[in-house]
């Protein structure tokens, strides 16, 4: 069945308030890029402040804190079916980017949802992952080659990479950059790293490369 990876930037005013997740159809990973959340739900009620992030498999609502919020949303669906979030009062919604994922049905899959950062001047070397995913760049720059293209990114800026196509990324000379991301990764891989590099000279290099998973949390997807 194909499924769609979808990513939203939610601007929410002080106090504002949002209805986010569906069902079990669907599933839902929010990133709080600035300010703070509180996500509530019939199974959950916590705050998450910058530079967390959390999942939903249900029917939820988010209510900024006491400062302006900025959250990235991730949804993963049923290609062809309405976003889970309706316009709300001080909330701006802005869809990023949408990528198609073929997945199985009745599956269980990985939900990894971790963030990358670069000193100046870092890069990856060439690589692939056992799955595909959005990123979004926080900070700094970066430049993605895969297929013989060449793509720069700046802060707020997505691309998906569907995981088995080989990437080299050169992240900015002069400023540290970061990119947060929600990868659909095998089930086996919970724990461990999905990066399999390319070249074998490049497995003993040292890696510039550091990583912070939020979410890595097993699911099911519905018959």
């Amino acid at each position: 069945m194909t499924h769609e990876l979808r990513l939203y930037k939610d601007d929410l005013e002080p106090g504002a308030l949002m209805p986010v997740g569906r069902d079990e159809t669907s599933v839902t990973a929010i990133y709080i890029v600035t300010g703070s959340l509180r996500l509530r739900s019939e199974s959950l009620e916590t705050d998450f402040a910058a530079n967390t992030a959390c999942c939903v498999h249900e029917a939820a609502e988010m209510s900024a804190g006491s400062s302006p919020t900025l959250a990235l949303r991730w949804e993963l669906a049923v290609a062809g079916t309405a976003p889970s979030a309706e316009p709300a009062p001080g909330v701006s919604t802005k869809s990023l980017l949408t990528a198609p994922l073929s997945l199985d049905s009745g599956k269980t899959y990985l939900l990894r949802c971790d963030r990358v950062d670069f000193p100046p001047g870092g890069v990856a070397y060439l690589h692939t992952h056992q799955g595909g995913g959005i990123r979004c760049l926080l900070a700094g720059s970066i430049e993605i080659e895969t297929k013989g293209a060449r793509h720069s990114f700046g802060p707020l800026e997505a691309w998906f990479e569907a995981g088995p196509d080989p990437v080299f990324a050169t992240a900015s000379a002069t400023e540290a950059s970061a990119f947060v991301r929600l990868m659909i990764l095998p089930r086996s891989l919970l724990g461990k790293s999905s990066i399999m590099y390319v070249n074998a000279a490049d497995l003993e290099k040292p890696k510039s490369q550091s990583y912070q998973v939020f979410i890595d949390t097993p699911f099911e997807l519905p018959t």
